[in-house]
């Protein structure tokens, strides 16, 4: 009687772990491309890349099951594994971090400079149109309250400078933003605000948040006061702080080449 060759066991979670990454990424590059084109709804592209995601933690189980199975028992398949592991880790990398770094972060959807009187978000029937027929609510107290804690640093900016230089050094910082400009509007004399009302989208997903840009004249030069807010969510994950301190180091810099 003929003896069988010892075989070492083989642990099926491995080659799972590497599959369910493969998926995972398909899903999640096919909800990019998804979200990214303006003719779908955000809703189900957005439940589509969560889809991507959930599968590539689904992986990240499997491949520390499979590990646990090659350490006790030896069992092959840890190459699979890793692999499964790595791609699955760089899926869920980013969301990760922004995760993390939203737990200290209240949730707030809604920006200002000026917490007092914010900028308004323009009524026009082309902003109507550019923001989906969207209109930013104005943020209650406690949304304020928060802001100031969270973000004292989000300031307004004032130059020495002529409303009118100020206003054109505001427009050129949205253009260098790349943010698309739906109204433009210069200051009317010297009580007169200028205005510039704009969507920004965001640079791996494509999602348009609004923004509005204020320039009032002063007597010393202008104030530039910037409201940035989101469409989707209940939580920016700091992204609007952000956007607008972007936008007032890029108007400061451009104020600094023309003096």
């Amino acid at each position: 009687m003929r003896r069988l060759p010892f075989e070492d066991p083989v642990t099926r979670a491995g080659p799972l772990a590497r599959t369910v990454a493969v998926l995972a990424l398909l899903v999640t590059l096919f909800a990019v491309v998804l979200v990214r084109d303006p003719r779908a709804e955000a809703g189900p592209a957005l439940a589509t890349l969560g889809a991507g995601l959930a599968l590539a933690l689904v992986a990240v189980a499997l491949a520390l099951f499979a590990f646990v199975r090659v350490w006790r028992e030896g069992a092959r398949g840890l190459g699979a594994a890793v692999l499964g592991l790595v791609l699955a880790c760089a899926l869920l990398a980013y969301p990760a971090f922004v995760g993390l770094r939203a737990l200290g972060q209240p949730a707030l959807t809604d920006v200002s400079t000026d917490l007092d009187n914010p900028p308004a978000f323009s009524r026009s029937r082309a902003a109507f149109a550019a923001r989906d027929g969207h209109y930013t609510p104005e943020p209650g107290p406690p949304a304020r309250t928060g802001q100031r804690a969270a973000y004292p640093q989000v300031a307004p900016l004032t130059l020495d400078l002529d409303a009118d230089m100020a206003f054109e050094l505001a427009r050129k910082a949205a253009v260098n933003r790349r943010w698309q400009i739906v109204e433009a509007i210069r200051p009317g004399g010297r009580i007169g605000n200028g205005r510039i009302e704009a969507v920004s989208r965001s640079l791996i997903l494509n999602l348009a948040d609004d923004v509005t840009v204020r320039v009032h004249p002063r007597g010393d030069g202008a104030r530039i006061d910037v409201r940035s807010a989101s469409r989707l969510g209940g939580h920016d994950f700091g992204a609007n702080a952000d956007r607008i301190r972007a936008y007032l180091d890029e108007v400061a810099n451009l104020a600094i080449a023309v003096k």
